[in-house]
């Protein structure tokens, strides 16, 4: 009764049955795991940050280059404010949150004895950086040779949350806090990198540190567990259907070894049969 599983037929449907179905698994696996690494992840980068809190402050250059390690920790820096290139950093919230009051960072750069500058956020103020009365608000930096000491960030990319990147920006702000969109901005060499002030001077409020890229439960970490749930459901999809055309030809032989026509072919054979006394009806006339 099973002997249509050998057809080529059904040869071709176990074959793609049995390379499907492991398939499917693997790769929900990877992607089960993929998010599982990203929830790792983050809940490390959570444990660096309250370290680095407590720990006390490194010098900028044995932190570099910034990575998920050194994202956060606490880096110290000395050197002269540049006065004359204050530049406001628009639309950005306080917790980096679309629903937060809209406002904009105060940075500055930090010319270092090494020659090259250091981008510094010294805060956040609400309001527009559009607006003359809000920029006015901006407390100057302080003068002469200082340390700063901040969380160390990572130069921001278009796919960090606030950027602009369409460029058309008035002169004195800054869409991308980055080495690559301040190099046609001033005239010195900048740090692929930036820290953010957590002792901020009134009014400015301290910029919280974000947290390393690829290191958040993030939208990235939720689409890994979705594809986890689509793999899945295919090889599922695959058994079943399988097993649907298994069990409908199982019937259509166990019907045929029975002698039980299917009602389609009966109908085919009686307009045969049709057909056949036509043709005999044909002849006697002639």
């Amino acid at each position: 009764m099973y002997r249509f599983l050998l057809t080529p037929r059904w040869w071709g449907i176990n074959v793609f049955a049995v390379l499907a179905i492991p398939f499917c698994i693997f790769m929900g696996s990877w992607q089960l795991s993929r998010f599982e690494a990203r929830v790792d992840t983050h809940q490390q980068q959570e444990d660096r940050s309250a370290d680095a809190k407590a720990a006390a402050a490194r010098p900028l250059d044995s932190l570099l280059p910034v990575d998920q390690v050194t994202s956060g920790r606490q880096a110290s820096a000395r050197g002269t404010y540049d006065t004359e290139h204050q530049l406001l950093v628009p639309d950005r919230t306080l917790d980096r949150k679309q629903h937060d009051t809209p406002g904009f960072y105060v940075l500055n750069l930090l010319r270092t004895d090494g020659g090259k500058a250091l981008p510094v956020v010294r805060g956040w103020l609400p309001g527009d950086a559009n607006s003359r009365a809000d920029a006015a608000k901006v407390p100057a930096p302080p003068k002469g040779e200082v340390t700063v000491t901040g969380a160390l960030q990572a130069s921001e990319n278009q796919g960090t949350a606030g950027v602009q990147t369409t460029g058309g920006l008035p002169k004195g702000q800054l869409g991308m806090i980055s080495a690559a969109s301040l190099v046609n901005i001033v005239p010195y060499h900048v740090y692929d990198a930036w820290i953010t002030l957590g002792d901020a001077q009134a009014p400015l409020r301290a910029v919280p540190p974000a947290a390393a890229e690829g290191s958040g439960l993030d939208l990235k970490a939720f689409q890994n567990l979705g594809y986890t749930g689509e793999w899945f459901v295919f090889a599922g999809f695959v058994v079943f259907m399988w097993f649907r055309l298994f069990r409908r030809e199982a019937e259509a032989a166990k019907d045929a070894a029975l002698g039980i026509v299917p009602e389609g072919a009966g109908a085919d054979e009686g307009a045969g049969a049709g057909a056949g006394v036509d043709e005999g009806a044909g002849v006697g006339v002639r």
